[in-house]
């Protein structure tokens, strides 16, 4: 069951949307999130730490910086990441022309 909602970037600048690819009622015990992200050029998604899951992204469209635990580094179209438990990240498209499309999967520890 897709569901899509917007809402303001915890730790970040302007609103995000989340389109999740199946609910949480489908993913059981193992996922905390399956879903299509957008941040819109001007927004960011703040940084922010997680414990007792990890998170990857996969990079569909556009560009910006991406905070990995302190170091950052430029991401485009067909990167992924990783953050593991107990380590943070964000991703920044303050200075961008064009939205960031990602896929986002949270992965219970």
């Amino acid at each position: 069951m897709k569901s899509v909602f917007c809402l303001p970037s915890a730790n970040g600048k302007g609103e995000i949307k989340i389109e999740r690819i199946l609910d949480e009622a489908e993913y059981g015990d193992t996922c905390g999130l399956y879903a299509k992200v957008t941040i819109p050029a001007g927004s960011a998604l703040g940084y922010h730490e997680h414990h007792g899951e990890g998170e990857s992204y996969f990079i569909l469209s556009g560009s910006g910086e991406y905070n990995d635990n302190g170091t950052t580094r430029m991401v485009k179209p067909g990167d992924s990441t990783w953050t593991p438990s107990g380590s943070g990240h964000g991703l920044d498209n303050v200075k961008g022309t064009e939205d960031i499309v990602f896929m986002a999967l949270i992965v219970k520890a």
